[in-house]
C-alpha cells in the first residue's frame, strides 16, 4: 500500500493541522487546543518528507508546492525555517515553483510575512469567508474585518499572488449583503478568488444546529442567483471563471489546483494528507497519536488506499473537465464506445445544447452558467 515514488510527481501538499479555533463548518483535519505538539508534529512530517525523498526522484523540478491545514499560517517561524531548508535540500525548487500558504486573518504579522517572502512562498490564500461579524462569530470564527484589510494591506506589499476565499451560503447574509462583499473584495490588491458553496458536513457543529433548528440556511434558488450574479460581476473586474469556484486575472490561475483537477500525481505529507499517483490514491491516519508513533518508527503512515476502475476514472475525468473552462472532450468521449453507445452519446449532447446547458467549441463540451448548476447530472449523462 504504497505511493509510487518513480510517478513523475510535480506537486507536494504539506498539512499543518492546528488552529487557534474550530470553525463550526469545518471538515477537516483541524486541531485546536493543540499546540504543544506543534514541534513533534513538525519533527514528524520531516521524517515522512526524508522517508519519502530516499526513494524519490530528487531531480525531478517541483511545479507546486501547497501548505494547508487547518492554519498554516500558524506554523512558528523557526519550524517554518526548518521545513523550507529541508524542501530544498531535498526536492528541486526554483523561482517558478508555486508556493502556496493559506492564511487566516489575524494570525500572521509583518515579520511573518517578510519570513514567508524570504523562504520562497510567492502565493497566499486568504480565508476571508466573509467580513460580517456577527454572521462569522456565530459560526465560530473569530476574525474582524480590521484583521482582513490589514493583512491584505502589508501584504499588498511583499506578494503579487493573492487569492482569497469566500462561501456563499452562510446563514444570515442577504442576497444585498453579498454584493456588497464582492463589490469590496473587487476593490483589494488580489489576483485570484474562490468562491465555495457552503456545505453541510456530517458532525460538525454547524450540521447539529441545521438539525436542531437553531440554524436555517439560505435557499438553494439564493444561492444560484447569487453565484450566476457573482460570475458575471467579478467578469467584469477581470477575474474570469475558470473553475467552478474559482476566478483568477490570467496568468494567475492556481497550479496547485490544477494539478489536483488534471489528475496529475502529487504527494501529501502529514496527518490526513492525500496522495495520488497517477493510479491509486492514498490518504494518511487522520489520528496525531497514531502519526506521530509512525513517524519515529519510520514507518509508513497510510490508513486507506482507493484504485480506480477504467469506468471510475472515465466519469471523474468528465466530471473535472466540465468544473473547468477547458471543458472535456468529444473525442475523449467516444473512446472505446460501440457505435450503438455512440449513438446514445450524441443524442445526450444535442439534447444538452438544444437546453443550452453546454456550448461546443471545436472539439470540446463546455459547460454554460445554466450548466454549472447541474454540472454532475451532466457529467452522468455524457457517460455512456
Amino acid at each position: 500500500m504504497t505511493y509510487n515514488v518513480r510517478a513523475n510527481t510535480r506537486s507536494l501538499y504539506i498539512h499543518w493541522p492546528f488552529c487557534p479555533y474550530r470553525c463550526n463548518f469545518c471538515p477537516f483535519v483541524a486541531l485546536a487546543s493543540h499546540d504543544n505538539f506543534m514541534e513533534q508534529y513538525h519533527d514528524a512530517l520531516l521524517k515522512e518528507i526524508d522517508l519519502y525523498a530516499q526513494k524519490a526522484d530528487s531531480e525531478v523540478g517541483l511545479g507546486t508546492i501547497f501548505f494547508g491545514g487547518g492554519t498554516p499560517s500558524t506554523y512558528p517561524n523557526h519550524l517554518l525555517l526548518d521545513m523550507s531548508a529541508k524542501l530544498k535540500e531535498k526536492f528541486d525548487i526554483c523561482d517558478a515553483t508555486e508556493v502556496s500558504i493559506e492564511v487566516n486573518p489575524g494570525t500572521a504579522d509583518q515579520r511573518k510575512l517578510a519570513l514567508w517572502k524570504e523562504i520562497g512562498i510567492n502565493r497566499l490564500s486568504i480565508g476571508v469567508q466573509s467580513l460580517n461579524g456577527s454572521v462569522l462569530k456565530r459560526l465560530n470564527r473569530l476574525q474582524a474585518s480590521s484583521d482582513v484589510l490589514n493583512l491584505l494591506k502589508s501584504a499588498s506589499y511583499l506578494f503579487d499572488n493573492i487569492s482569497v476565499d469566500l462561501i456563499l451560503g452562510l446563514p444570515g447574509v442577504t442576497k444585498k449583503q453579498w454584493k456588497a462583499l464582492l463589490q469590496t473584495v473587487a476593490t483589494w490588491p488580489i489576483q485570484h478568488v474562490s468562491i465555495y458553496f457552503l456545505t453541510l458536513h456530517n458532525n460538525t457543529r454547524l450540521q447539529f444546529q441545521v438539525q436542531q433548528e437553531k440554524v436555517v440556511l439560505p435557499t438553494d434558488a439564493y444561492v444560484v442567483d447569487a453565484y450566476h450574479w457573482s460570475v458575471d460581476f467579478l467578469k467584469k473586474y477581470g477575474l474570469h471563471r475558470y473553475e467552478t469556484s474559482n476566478f483568477a486575472r490570467p496568468g494567475y490561475e492556481c497550479k496547485h489546483n490544477l494539478v489536483y483537477w488534471s489528475r496529475k500525481p502529487y504527494k501529501g505529507f502529514g496527518l490526513g494528507a492525500c496522495s495520488f499517483d497517477g493510479t491509486a490514491r492514498f490518504e494518511n491516519t487522520k489520528k496525531l497519536a497514531q502519526y506521530l508513533d509512525c513517524m519515529n518508527g519510520q514507518q509508513d503512515c497510510t490508513e486507506s488506499k482507493e484504485v480506480l476502475t477504467e469506468d471510475q476514472i472515465k466519469l471523474e475525468k468528465i466530471m473535472l473537465g466540465l468544473r473547468q473552462s477547458c471543458g472535456v472532450s468529444v473525442p475523449f468521449l467516444l473512446e472505446k464506445l460501440s457505435e450503438e453507445k455512440k449513438g446514445r452519446l450524441f443524442e445526450a449532447i444535442e439534447m444538452l445544447k438544444d437546453k443550452k446547458y453546454v456550448q461546443q467549441v471545436d472539439d470540446k463540451l463546455i459547460l454554460t452558467s445554466r450548466g454549472f448548476i447541474l454540472q454532475n447530472d451532466i457529467a452522468v449523462r455524457l457517460f455512456v
